[in-house]
């Protein structure tokens, strides 16, 4: 994809990113992945966090920049696989599906050492294994990075406790390195699903939380942030109303920052945003009901004094919206001294206009 094909809506709502152009952030745990995975005993690790909250994204992200990151690629493959849209009601159907994306890479394909063990029919547990055994002969790692890992859990006669210890097996002998997403902790499942194998301690787990300020801003300035020749697809004042109701949650923002793009395209306005916004984000509501006291409590100390605060445009006034949030804050404050009954309604609207010389 040339720099030319890219959307002038940058954000995207839709699912997993796939151009990396358009992912922001996320620093602080893409390290921790590239120095488990070169480190002198690779260690695997546990992504875990809310639905919508970047997981896919990530590991996406990861294993198509993997090689900038490491100093030695040809050392490592790194493949991406979601087990919720591949077939793997079958263990065997499990090893097929990583084999095949790991003949994807020509290095792979083009080397019988590597290939040739992959293709074994039936490639089972035994033969996986084996396979594994003959690529750390050959000094390359397999790094698999595997999205919604809980999908396997609820298929016990298929995925067992042999499953899961064979698959430590190999990553404590150095073999194989699992990148695995879910939404909780693995030994959150092996708790409810009553597993015993010790696969579900790994060694290194990070959770997925909500980006950071400057990864926010980053975010809102998409795409000029990852090319210099383009400009922000937001205004300034489209990035404020973006972040006003996506807050930190980055598909909350991708969210509001798409429809403020459409808005504009379509000629809509700021309470069609709104409208819209609060309409798609209904497909999080566990996280939006823990994020709604921030937004009440956003209404109350800026949006309603600011709406108050524009009162005296109405009778021949100007001011912008950090004097109306002030003027704004003195109207509530007169008024609950009107409820008070230290003030009637005509001292109120009598101090306001005499405050903004309006008489």
């Amino acid at each position: 994809m040339t720099t030319n094909s890219l959307p002038p809506n940058p954000f995207v709502a839709a699912g997993m990113i796939e151009d990396s152009r358009l992912f922001v952030g996320r620093q602080d745990e893409l390290q921790p992945m590239v120095s488990r995975m070169t480190g002198a005993q690779p260690t695997s690790i546990n992504i875990y966090g809310d639905k919508r909250i970047g997981k896919s994204s990530l590991l996406f992200h990861f294993c198509q920049t993997w090689e900038q990151r490491v100093q030695n690629p040809s050392r490592y493959v790194v493949v991406y696989l979601s087990l919720r849209n591949v077939q793997c009601q079958a263990e065997t159907q499990f090893y097929q599906a990583i084999a095949q994306e790991l003949l994807s890479f020509s290095n792979v394909n083009n080397n019988q050492a590597l290939s040739d063990p992959l293709r074994v029919t039936p490639l089972d547990r035994s033969a996986f294994s084996e396979a594994m055994k003959q690529w750390k002969k050959e000094g390359v790692l397999p790094v698999l990075c595997l999205d919604d890992f809980q999908t396997l859990f609820e298929n016990k006669s298929e995925f067992n406790n042999g499953f899961y210890d064979n698959l430590r097996s190999l990553m404590d002998s150095n073999t194989l390195m699992l990148i695995i997403a879910s939404q909780k902790k693995l030994d959150f499942y092996s708790k409810k699903y009553k597993f015993t194998s010790s696969f579900f301690n790994l060694g290194h787990v990070i959770k997925l939380v909500e980006l950071k300020e400057d990864e926010v801003k980053d975010l809102l300035l998409l795409p000029a942030k990852n090319n210099n020749n383009l400009q922000p697809a937001l205004s300034m004042d489209e990035q404020r109303l973006t972040q006003q109701l996506g807050l930190n949650h980055p598909f909350l923002l991708q969210i509001a920052g798409g429809l403020v793009c459409e808005a504009r395209q379509h000629g809509h306005d700021k309470e069609w945003v709104k409208k819209r916004f609060y309409d798609e984000s209904k497909r999080l509501p566990s996280q939006l009901n823990s994020r709604s006291w921030k937004r009440r409590v956003r209404w109350l100390v800026w949006d309603l004094p600011v709406r108050l605060g524009k009162i005296p445009k109405f009778i021949g006034g100007s001011v912008d919206d950090i004097s109306n949030w002030i003027i704004g804050l003195v109207i509530l404050f007169m008024f609950a001294l009107v409820v008070a009954g230290v003030l009637n309604l005509n001292e109120v609207w009598d101090f306001i206009r005499n405050s903004l010389g309006l008489k």
